[in-house]
């Protein structure tokens, strides 16, 4: 199994063995609904249910189907969130000192569950795990996720160890389906608040309401347009959300910069921060007044800080992330970076932070991998609760240093039991949000789809993308002359007559946000010609109306678009002069296989998609005078 080497602390020289493997951990499970009756139990839910909340310091545990309290040691209730106060940490927070080490074991054991990139993905998400390769050759994949199942595999992970702490790498919320993000992420709020969060490290995504709206996921409240929409109160998260490198002000921060945790005796701390460029993603005014500062900078100026409190072990939660080769398993770290590595930031970064720094969790990009990079463990766990990252650390009493951590990406399966106060939650949301996705926002006179023709053109299509221009087309939001929309973003037809919002969100599912940037004429004309691929693939971008250009089919891949015909409202475009492009933030990261939308500069964030198409059918459409669909005629196929 890998090894990292050993590394020295700023206090000495400290052994820091980390080990990639681990099998799937079982264990009781925790938060079932409903108990046995009688005296007999299932698991520790049961006895909670039947029998009441256990006694202080303890907690329920079923042992041979009897309840039996057993101590623990529990951090101390949160005393809240310090938001814009010069100490953004929470040192001494943590578990009581549990004596002296010299008596028992000279180590103790900490389990950190982590996960990234939830998104309000309360209902069980599309698309699967790749787990191995089939005798053929064929992918071998399993259905994943669903936050009552999510549940039910934290409990049973929490259940192995009592020193543990459940943290997220960011985007919790935000981009969130209809079933959350109607609601303005509380339901996902409500549902981490009933699994047991600890701590999230904030993502650029926890922006895109704004800054005033995120603290009120924290302390709670309703909407201030919106109110409950749930008919009762919203109680915020009972986690504690981290900011280190977001700054209100000098000295100031948007939340704490980190938690300290102590666990018999030995301390650990928790630094929690988004990706310093969160502000060429969200709207400008979500981030107004807020400063992102470096990453690494950010770390590596808390360690000596944190080392005065007497930390020695440092887990950095970072809203970054890298990216493992395709078709890479869960647990590998396998991509295109140094030594046959993942690539990305996040390389850069764990190679950057102090050597103080022992674990990163990171995200952003979606990926799942488990690497040790520059003696550091790094792990990413995929997406929508998909995965739980199991990282078990074997501390020194005496030094308090890490000496040994192991990581292991558990798959979120469906074939345990549903935690049933979880389930309960998302029902109560279902049965609210069905009148609301039945809400008409316009209306077609004929049905969109999603198919498109020979040129690779979709009535569908063409409306999203004229609806991200109209968003984006105002000089303050980003000045844009033409839109391109992925054809793998568009998902289900919208029929004949009214058009609902559950509809409308149903055919762009993934709340992704718009971003504008500048590209040059030669840049559009590369873009174009990554339409297709060598091996084969073809990949057609959707524009928006005004822009047209032609191709040939039988031409050589990389020469297929003639530049003289990419026109903007009938004028060529000028392979030197620069263009404002809109796209959503997955095509704006390079994301299908076009990378030069990553090239582009002068990022400004925009609204979520979804959002814009409503806005674009209210403004184009009624009962008497449905919005036509456009004609196939941006896109001209050539011999």
């Amino acid at each position: 199994m890998p090894q990292a080497t050993p590394r020295s602390s700023l206090q000495g020289a400290r052994p820091s063995v980390f080990l990639l493997a681990g099998a799937f951990v079982t264990g009781m499970f925790l938060f079932a609904h409903g108990g046995c009756g009688g005296d007999e139990c299932q698991d520790a839910a049961d006895c909670r249910e039947d029998k009441g909340p256990p006694a202080s310091n303890t907690e329920w545990v079923c042992e041979d189907k009897r309840c039996e309290q057993h101590s623990v040691q529990v951090p101390p209730p949160d005393s809240g969130t310090d938001a814009g106060t010069p100490d953004s940490g929470t040192p001494d927070s943590g578990m009581p000192d549990s004596g002296t080490p010299d008596a028992g074991p000279t180590t103790v054991s900490v389990q950190v569950l982590a996960f990234n990139d939830f998104h309000g993905q309360l209902e069980a998400p599309a698309g699967q795990i790749l787990t191995g390769v089939a005798p053929d050759g064929g992918p071998v994949r399993v259905n994943a996720g669903g936050v009552t199942y999510f549940a039910r595999h934290i409990a049973a992970l929490r259940a192995t160890n009592p020193n543990t702490v459940v943290v997220a790498a960011g985007d919790l919320i935000g981009a969130s389906p209809l079933l959350s993000g109607l609601f303005h992420d509380e339901p996902t709020v409500e549902a981490m608040n009933l699994i047991g969060l600890d701590l999230v490290a904030v993502g650029n995504h926890e922006f895109d309401e704004g800054s005033t709206e995120l603290l009120r996921m924290q302390s709670g409240g309703c909407h201030p347009v919106d109110g409950c929409l749930d008919g009762d109160g919203f109680p915020g998260a009972k986690f504690k959300f981290l900011a280190a490198n977001v700054a209100t002000s000098v000295d100031r921060t948007l939340f704490p910069r980190y938690d300290v945790r102590e666990f018999e005796g030995v301390k650990v701390a928790f630094i929690g921060m988004t990706l310093e460029n969160t502000p060429e993603s969200v709207i400008p005014t979500g981030v107004a007044g807020l400063t992102f500062k470096d990453e690494v900078q950010t770390v590596n100026a808390l360690v000596p800080e944190l080392r005065r409190q007497g930390v020695e072990a440092i887990i950095v939660v970072v809203h970054q992330g890298g990216i493992p080769t395709s078709g890479s398993l869960v647990n590998e770290c396998k991509g295109a970076g140094a030594d046959g590595l993942i690539s990305g930031a996040i390389v850069g970064m764990a190679k950057g932070l102090n050597d103080a720094v022992d674990v990163i969790v990171s995200g952003h990009t979606h990926q799942a991998y488990n690497c040790v990079i520059d003696g550091k463990v790094v792990t990413s766990a995929s997406s929508m609760g998909q995965l739980v990252t199991d990282i078990d650390l074997t501390l020194s009493k005496a030094t308090g240093d890490v000496v040994e951590a192991r990581a292991n990406n558990v798959i979120v399966t469906r074939d345990v039991q549903e935690v049933g106060a979880v389930k309960e939650l998302v029902t109560k949301y279902q049965e609210l949000v069905t009148p609301r996705a039945n809400r008409v926002i316009g209306w077609v006179s004929q049905t969109l789809r999603t198919q498109t023709d020979s040129a690779g053109q979709s009535t569908l299509g063409f409306v999203i993308a004229d609806s991200q221009l109209e968003a984006t087309k105002p000089a303050n939001l980003g000045g844009a002359q033409v839109a391109f929309m992925n054809p793998g973003g568009v998902r289900a037809d919208i029929a004949q007559g009214e058009v609902t919002y559950g509809e409308a969100f149903t055919t762009q599912p993934f709340g992704n946000s718009l971003v504008t940037l500048t590209l040059t004429g030669a840049q559009i004309e590369q873009l174009l010609e990554r339409q297709w691929r060598p091996s084969g693939a073809t990949l057609m971008l959707l524009p928006s109306a005004g822009f047209t250009y032609a191709f040939s089919a039988s031409a050589p891949i990389g020469s297929r678009v003639d530049p003289a015909s990419i026109r903007i409202n009938g004028v060529p475009v000028s392979l030197t002069a620069e263009y404002r492009v809109t796209a959503n933030n997955y095509l704006a990261s390079g994301g299908d296989g076009f990378p030069v939308f990553a090239e582009g500069t002068n990022r400004l964030g925009g609204t979520v998609d979804s959002d814009a198409l409503e806005a674009y059918l209210k403004a184009h459409s009624s009962m008497a005078s449905p919005l036509p669909a456009p004609a196939l005629n941006r896109v001209t196929l050539l011999p």
